[in-house]
């Protein structure tokens, strides 16, 4: 069973890597900045790909995604994560569950922060209420 699921985290840690690797070098710089942040954030995370982009996962639920575009990089925190930091978006192109962030400019980490740590209060109170 350890070899089992030491192939499968490897095998999926390489899907990311492979989808990251896919993008020019200054997308891949942000993309491997998103991935690195996060992990710090949540290291007991799982990392696969879902929906055809990088997910780190809690508890066995998507907590965030993020993706690569040509002008932007995407991060989908669900339309829960959108709507509480909807004031703090007012710079970038919005969607239900997604924020654009244009490549020209540093990634906001501290926003992500928030917006992770607010993900995660928000699955532990789902686990806390089953």
């Amino acid at each position: 069973m350890f070899v089992a699921n030491f192939r499968k985290k490897n095998f999926i840690m390489d899907a990311v890597e492979k989808y990251i690797s896919e993008f020019p070098p200054q997308i891949q710089n942000v993309l491997n900045e998103y991935r690195n942040h996060i992990r710090q954030l949540v290291p007991d995370a799982q990392e696969t790909i879902t929906y055809g982009i990088p997910t780190f996962k809690l508890n066995g639920r998507n907590l965030v995604h993020f993706g690569g575009f040509k002008s932007h990089t995407s991060f989908f925190p669900g339309a829960s994560g959108i709507e509480a930091f909807k004031n703090e978006f007012s710079e970038y192109k919005v969607s239900k569950g997604t924020v654009q962030f244009p490549l020209d400019k540093p990634l906001p980490l501290d926003l992500i922060t928030r917006i992770v740590k607010f993900r995660i209060e928000e699955e532990m109170g789902r686990m806390k209420k089953k």
